[in-house]
């Protein structure tokens, strides 16, 4: 039987890790439980506590920010709610509570009005991702619902100002905290919805306790979120803060602030954007010239090669090069034709009877029958001849003939 093949303890370890990573309930989750041995690093500022009940206990650990934003700290012994993700701690092999917000347990009523009316809406639908609009790229007006009097306001107008200067803000006031707010809340969305001027709306309200955020909980104004025909962006509260609205808002932000950067654009990258799409399209024109000069450069060279006036120049050429090579070959045609005929002249002078005889020749023919005489044997002795000379002609008789 073959042995399967042993892991080792880091192995163990990162596979427990990665089996917990995938369990979405501990990326998000609220943890009741005493309290106990609770202490703060003196060099880092973090915190390391344990929470436990009549059963088990769970090791914890705040980070150094989280915990300068606690507005209850704890001692020995408190029962109190930590929220937080369940990770591993490989080093030593155990997991623990990663907290980023704790409170103490005494309010724990709220909290199970705000899972029962969380889980209700969410059986609607009301939490779903495909409902949920996308944003305006560049709003031209953003409405805003807040106490005008708030310091998330000028907060909110502050980042406008900085970021996105270029946008108008249309503030719907209304009350943020207490039994009055979630009516209020209600009808200042109402308002904008009815002006249809806002681009997008952003639901503010400054950071506080569970009581004091209590109104962004309430049922009416989720639904007036929901039932909103501009896109809704909820900053309430701090970033561990999250209630009913954010749920079922368009798009959640940790802060008002950070709500005012996230519904528009950075000016700043805009403009890098706007210099560089320009520099983009004049290199494209550039280019897109320079390759269009050479097209037109090319037809026209095409167009001079098949041009009729190069055709005639050329055919203009041709006509001079062939009348040269006409003349050369008329001229040396008649040059030999010349010396032909100066050779026929020279042969037919030489065989000219009188040529030779104006070179000191005769001819001498019988006087009987004007036979030419060229052998002593065709005249005898007393036969009458004549003499042709150059000039004249002599009358003679054979006195003797001399043979050879």
């Amino acid at each position: 039987m073959n042995k399967q093949q042993s892991l080792s303890v880091q192995q163990v370890t990162q596979h427990i890790a990665n089996v917990l990573a995938l369990d979405a309930r501990l990326k998000d989750i609220w943890v009741e439980g005493e309290v106990s041995n609770f202490k703060r690093h003196a060099a880092s500022g973090h915190a390391y506590f344990t929470l436990k009940d009549e059963k088990s206990q769970l090791k914890c650990v705040m980070w150094k920010t989280s915990v300068a934003r606690l507005q209850y700290i704890p001692t020995d012994g408190d029962r109190v709610r930590a929220h937080g993700r369940i990770e591993v701690y490989a080093d030593a092999g155990q997991y623990q509570l990663y907290a980023d917000a704790m409170q103490p347990a005494g309010v724990g009523a709220l909290f199970l009005q705000f899972e029962r009316l969380k889980a209700r809406l969410n059986a609607e639908g009301l939490f779903d991702s495909e409902r949920k609009r996308p944003l305006p790229q560049f709003p031209r007006v953003i409405g805003v619902v807040t106490a005008p009097n708030a310091a998330a306001f000028q907060d909110i107008l502050n980042v406008l100002r900085r970021r996105y200067p270029l946008a108008r803000v249309l503030l719907s006031p209304t009350l943020v905290q207490g039994e009055d707010a979630p009516p209020q809340i209600v009808r200042a969305l109402r308002r904008l919805a009815a002006d249809g001027r806002a681009d997008v709306i952003l639901l503010a309200r400054g950071g506080g306790s569970i009581e004091d955020l209590w109104a962004f909980n309430d049922e009416r104004v989720a639904r007036a979120v929901a039932e909103s025909v501009i896109p809704v962006v909820t900053g309430v509260g701090h970033e561990i803060d999250f209630t009913i609205v954010d749920f079922v808002s368009d798009l959640r932000a940790p802060t008002p602030s950070a709500g005012a950067e996230l519904i528009t654009p950075d000016s700043d990258v805009l403009r890098g954007s706007l210099y560089g799409l320009n520099a983009a399209l004049e290199n494209a024109m550039l280019g897109g010239l320079t390759l269009r000069r050479g097209t037109i450069e090319d037809h026209a060279r095409t167009l001079r090669h098949l041009s009729p006036e190069r055709t005639i120049q050329n055919a203009r050429q041709r006509l001079d090069t062939f009348s040269a090579r006409m003349a050369t070959a008329t001229a040396s045609r008649l040059k030999l034709q010349r010396e032909r005929l100066n050779a026929i002249s020279r042969a037919l002078e030489a065989a000219n009877p009188e040529a030779l005889l104006s070179r000191g020749y005769a001819i001498v023919t019988r006087a009987g029958d004007g036979k030419r005489i060229t052998d002593a044997n065709d005249a005898a002795p007393g036969t009458g001849i004549t003499i042709t000379l150059g000039s004249g002609e002599l009358r003679a008789t054979v006195k003797e003939r001399i043979l050879p």
